[in-house]
């Protein structure tokens, strides 16, 4: 196969992909290193990779507990009403992230669902009280477009952005306690 084939260059990109997505925090050196490449392969395929937008940001996986933090995922499902020009503005204006940090919420993931629920909201919040209250505040905020909501809670994480839990051996004394 030719160096630089397209279906190689693709190939490296993904390979490279993997690496971060294992630990975003790797250097140049690293990641050239463990995929066999040069380090001015590995900073220019970033590079473009972040250019095109295949690569959004970079991201810590933290454990919300030692924050004094739990996990909460709000599933919304959404009315017969059309959503309107306005609403899609008020999403992509990212009103709803505004407003969470004054009621203590750390909005973690949010993306639109092919299912049973139509969206799915990821936070992290002080306690169920708080989680609750992020529930009726996007309740109000999209008011006649959502037609069933359900709130749960994450009661222990064994994977995050496709991390393992360092501690994940604590589910065996979960299950114990059970």
């Amino acid at each position: 196969m030719a160096k630089n084939s397209a279906k190689q260059i693709v190939e490296d990109e993904k390979e490279i992909l993997n690496e971060l997505s294992r630990n975003a925090n790797k250097s140049i050196n690293e990641i050239a290193k463990d995929c066999g490449f040069s380090r001015q392969k590995v900073w220019r395929v970033i590079k473009n990779l972040e250019k095109n937008k295949t690569i959004w940001g970079y991201t810590t996986v933290v454990d919300e507990e030692k924050q004094g933090m739990k996990g909460y995922v709000l599933l919304l499902k959404r009315s017969n009403k059309p959503v309107d020009e306005q609403m899609i503005d008020r999403i992509i204006k990212r009103e709803v992230l505004k407003k969470t940090s004054k009621i203590g919420i750390q909005l973690t993931n949010s993306a639109y669902t092919n299912g049973v629920y139509d969206w799915i909201m990821c936070f992290n919040a002080r306690d169920i009280k708080d989680a609750k209250r992020f529930a009726e505040f996007a309740t109000k905020i999209f008011q006649g477009y959502i037609s069933d909501i359900q709130l749960l809670e994450e009661m222990f994480v064994v994977q995050r952005c496709g991390i393992q839990n360092p501690e994940v051996n604590k589910l065996k004394n979960f299950f114990a306690d059970v």
